[in-house]
Formats: structure tokens, C-alpha cells, sequence
């Protein structure tokens, strides 16, 4: 569904892809361009939505179940599109997104295992139908996501510290909605920060003249 008139882009890959490295330099030379352009993360984006996030990332929070886990996802999401993200693109302006509700078909569809249909709903019913104009997928296997995220000096949260298996599976997740979707840009993650800068730029120029 389009029916704005901005143009909405998000951000998508595994823990440690550096799609928020990528995002930001984007968000940057937009804005340097002189193009009004919001930049926004998922979970969070709002007071509620914070809020929710402080929930889904506490480490003490290991008791939460994988069903639990998706509609808190949703409940943020929801908030966000509907207070901030919808608006924005009604006004005209170029919306830029860290992550959306394809991560929760990576993460809790094909990470943990809930049914695809299911997730694909709730998706729909929290977003009202919005779709994204282009996705940017950092693609970058689980093992070397990890070597990169073991330098950083902020803790884990708790997706973080599910492993590596769990985060292949994520990974061959996004990989497959990639595939059936001409929405999706797939990039490898670990060419050069410049050189994936300059090939989102890009992209992003030849989808906003379309």
C-alpha cells in the first residue's frame, strides 16, 4: 500500500551488520542535499514505544516468550507508524528506518520459529498496510557479525546474547525474503564502510527519480 508522498526507506540485517552505521551516513547526505528527512529506529520512536523497547531488550527478561516478544514488537510498531511515521510521509518527507516489520519475520518468524502467516499478519494490522518504498539489506554471515560486535564497548541486550545459531537463521531469513521481493537492495556487509555508502546513495537516487 502507497498511498503517501514521501518516500519511506528502512534498514534491515543482523546484529552487528552496521545498518545503523549506513542509515546515518544516508541521513546525512540528505539532509546535507537540502531534502527533509526523518530518521527513526523500531523499537522505540515514541514514549510508548521507548518504553516497550526497555522491555525487549532487558537481559532480565529471559521468562518473555517468543509470542510475547512478537506483539510487544507489533504494539511498538504500531505506535510509530501511526504517531510519527504516517504523518511524516503525508507531509511529503523522506522517512528512513532502522529496522521495521521485516525484522519480525526474521527474528520471530524464521529466528524463533513462530508460524510466517501469523507474524504477516500482525504486521499488516500493525502498519495499516504501510509498506516500505525500498529496504536496504546489509547481509553479513552470523560468525563474522559476531567477531565485529565483540569490540564493542556497549553490552549486549538480550537478542544479542542468542548466538550464533539463532542469528544464521535470521540471516537465511531476511536472505529469503530478499529473494521474493524486488523491494529489497542486498549489500554485502563487509565491502568497505565508503564504498556501501556510495551504492545506497545510489540506489536511493535511481528509486526516488522512479
Amino acid at each position: 500500500m502507497r498511498e503517501h508522498r514521501g518516500v519511506f526507506i528502512t534498514f534491515e540485517g543482523i546484529d552487528g551488520s552496521g545498518k545503523t552505521t549506513q542509515l546515518q551516513a544516508l541521513h546525512r547526505t540528505l539532509t546535507g542535499a537540502g531534502l527533509e528527512v526523518l530518521l527513526v529506529r523500531e523499537p522505540g520512536g515514541t514514549m510508548i514505544g521507548e518504553k516497550i523497547r526497555e522491555l525487549l531488550l532487558d537481559k532480565e527478561n529471559t521468562g518473555m516468550t517468543s509470542e510475547t516478544e512478537l506483539l510487544l514488537y507489533e504494539a511498538a510498531r504500531s505506535q510509530i507508524v501511526r504517531e510519527v511515521i504516517r504523518p511524516a510521509l503525508d507531509s511529503g518527507k523522506i522517512v528512513i528506518c532502522d529496522r521495521f516489520y521485516d525484522s519480525s519475520a526474521a527474528y520471530q518468524g524464521y529466528g524463533r520459529g513462530l508460524p510466517l502467516g501469523d507474524v504477516s499478519a500482525l504486521n499488516r494490522f500493525a502498519t495499516g498496510g504501510l509498506e516500505p518504498d525500498l529496504t536496504f539489506l546489509l547481509d553479513i554471515s552470523a560468525r563474522d557479525a559476531a567477531l565485529r560486535m565483540s569490540g564493542r564497548d556497549s553490552l549486549e541486550d538480550r537478542l544479542e546474547i542468542e548466538g550464533i545459531g539463532f542469528m544464521e537463521a535470521v540471516r537465511e531469513g531476511y536472505l529469503t525474503m530478499a529473494e521474493k521481493n524486488g523491494r529489497f537492495f542486498c549489500l554485502d556487509a563487509r565491502l568497505p564502510a565508503l564504498e556501501l555508502e556510495r551504492e545506497i546513495e545510489h540506489k536511493f537516487w535511481e528509486v526516488l527519480r522512479k
